[in-house]
């Protein structure tokens, strides 16, 4: 890999920083895409003694790549993302994929399209912790900050994933149903 094209790459890549989420932090704050991106890596990380006969370094590296088109595209939150929106992220990850030199060209490609397929228990356990990730961090921001029809979302988005990745995942994802329901409880008037 030249200079150039590592620094092509990173500079785009650096728009992930920048583009923020429909989400925002527990001090109210718009959460940017690297940071949700991150977070979900962390916690497949975090997870990789829970999990036995998966490849855990896999699955991190699609949670660190799996918003790469949204340094192009910015985020659209899931209930206004339409399938040519999808569409469109898509073919521009591919696009900037294309830029990379072989062998990474090659290898990334391959993951993304295992990603979209989502046919291993890989890319099943990295669509639910993108998911659970997106709840956890709307469980942990003000509820002045969500919409109306997030009140119901939030105990349902994700939850067919978790059921496909793992038990470990479902778990998870039915104490983070929980917590929406005490925080709804608790936190509205």
């Amino acid at each position: 890999m030249t200079e150039k094209e590592f620094f092509d790459f990173i500079h785009i890549a650096e728009n992930l920083k920048n583009n923020t989420r429909h989400s925002v932090t527990s001090t109210g704050r718009a959460e940017s895409v690297a940071e949700h991106s991150w977070r979900v890596s962390l916690m497949a990380l975090l997870l990789e003694d829970e999990i036995a006969d998966v490849d855990f370094n896999k699955i991190i590296r699609m949670c660190i790549l799996h918003d790469l088109g949204e340094a192009i595209t910015g985020d659209i939150p899931s209930f206004l993302k339409t399938e040519a929106d999808s569409a469109y992220e898509d073919q521009m990850v591919f696009g900037l994929m294309d830029t990379l030199p072989q062998p990474q060209r090659d290898k990334f490609k391959a993951l993304f399209e295992e990603m979209l397929t989502l046919v291993t228990k890989e890319a099943k356990i990295y669509k639910a912790l993108d998911k659970l990730e997106a709840v956890i961090q709307h469980n942990e921001a003000p509820i002045s900050s969500w919409l109306p029809l997030e009140y119901e979302l939030n105990q349902t988005y994700g939850t067919e994933e978790a059921k496909k990745a793992d038990d470990v995942l479902q778990r998870l994802r039915l104490a983070a149903i929980e917590a929406t329901k005490r925080k709804i409880k608790t936190e509205c008037p």
